[in-house]
């Protein structure tokens, strides 16, 4: 449940980093082909939430110990970015094709906030 609100939350990163022009197109919306609207759309998010979930799920896998550290959660955010990076090319994804500096920073930032949130929640209290 954690990785699906933390995709989420960088669904609200990305609108602003849309919005503002800093990212043109957004990784989900690359991977389904283009831009999307109306259903479509909302089927893509769901899509991302998903994997935002299974991510989740493979970070609570993660030693105890490990996740127990301030950096771990936007570390692995950061890492899914780099996978990111590392199979667009492969993908054939428009963002391989030189995609801006700025780009691929509110790109990063966004899957360190993603990393951020996931390790938050866990912390969150319970009752």
């Amino acid at each position: 449940m954690r990785g699906a609100i933390a995709s989420m939350a960088m669904t609200g990163m990305r609108a602003l980093t849309v919005s503002l022009g800093l990212v043109e197109q957004p990784p989900p919306e690359q991977l389904a082909g283009g831009e999307s609207h109306g259903r479509r759309r909302a089927l893509v998010e769901v899509a991302h939430w998903g994997v935002g979930a299974a991510a989740g799920a493979v970070y609570g896998a993660l030693p105890k110990a490990w996740r127990k550290r301030s950096w771990t959660g936007p570390l692995y955010g950061l890492a899914i970015w780099t996978g990111f990076e590392a199979t667009a090319p492969l993908l054939g994804l428009p963002h391989a094709n030189g995609g801006r500096p700025i780009e691929r920073l509110a790109i990063a930032a966004d899957h360190a906030l993603y990393g951020f949130v996931l390790d938050e929640t866990r912390s969150a209290p319970q009752g």
